[in-house]
């Protein structure tokens, strides 16, 4: 029977190299925390802009109804009595809200937070 691991070991040896049996070696890897030595800059312009085209305002439109039929829904969930109009047009408004996400939102090749395989980072 053959080992899955040992054959790509094997490959691995062959393509730096260095072919011969395996022998263990001890090292350690000191890492850097920088977490807290991190400073974003949140003035950056770049970072923050108004929108500036139509459909920017109008993504900006779809989450302003989102947030307003999750405040809607909080205060229904407190009335005593709700009529279900009131609960349709809540529920409409958050469809809405997020179904026009999808069409608004831009290319994905210009998303910063994208990395060139697609991955967020």
């Amino acid at each position: 029977m053959i080992d899955e691991y040992q054959l790509q070991e094997k490959s691995r040896r062959l393509q730096e190299g260095t072919d011969g049996p395996w022998k263990p070696t001890a090292h350690t890897i000191s890492e850097q925390e920088n977490v807290l030595a991190t400073n974003p800059n949140y003035s950056n312009p770049k970072a923050f802009k108004a929108p500036h085209s139509v459909r920017q305002w109008f993504r900006v439109v779809s989450w302003i109804l989102i947030v307003a039929s999750v405040i809607g829904f909080f205060v229904v969930m407190w009335l005593p009595s709700h009529p279900i109009w009131l609960i349709a047009t809540i529920s409409g408004v958050f469809i809405v809200g997020v179904l026009s996400l999808f069409f608004t939102a831009g290319n994905y090749r210009h998303n910063p937070n994208l990395d060139e395989n697609g991955t967020a980072v």
